[in-house]
């Protein structure tokens, strides 16, 4: 029997025009490329709030995407927690 070791886990948090410029869809699509597990969803406060689970290399390259977004996105704050896995699998916009 093969045990892989756990895979990290960041939950983040983006402050700044995050909001109406499809900050979410455009996440999705990163670390859908990226092979990352995980959701994104708009907070009430005007954060959008994602949770990545992947290789640390593919978490590290989705972070530094966080911080700039989508060409009309204006990110001002990218929060990072490190976290256990959950074992998610595929990636979900949360409504």
């Amino acid at each position: 029997m093969v045990v892989r070791p756990p895979m990290p886990r960041r939950h983040c948090w983006v402050s700044g025009l995050v909001q109406g410029v499809s900050y979410r869809a455009a996440t999705r699509r990163r670390a859908d490329d990226l092979g990352l597990a995980g959701w994104v969803r708009n907070l009430p406060d005007g954060r959008v709030e994602a949770v990545f689970e992947g290789r640390p290399e593919e978490l590290s390259t989705m972070t530094a995407w966080l911080a700039r977004g989508p060409p009309a996105a204006q990110v001002e704050k990218v929060e990072v927690r490190e976290e256990p896995e959950e074992g998610l699998a595929g990636f979900l916009i949360r409504r």
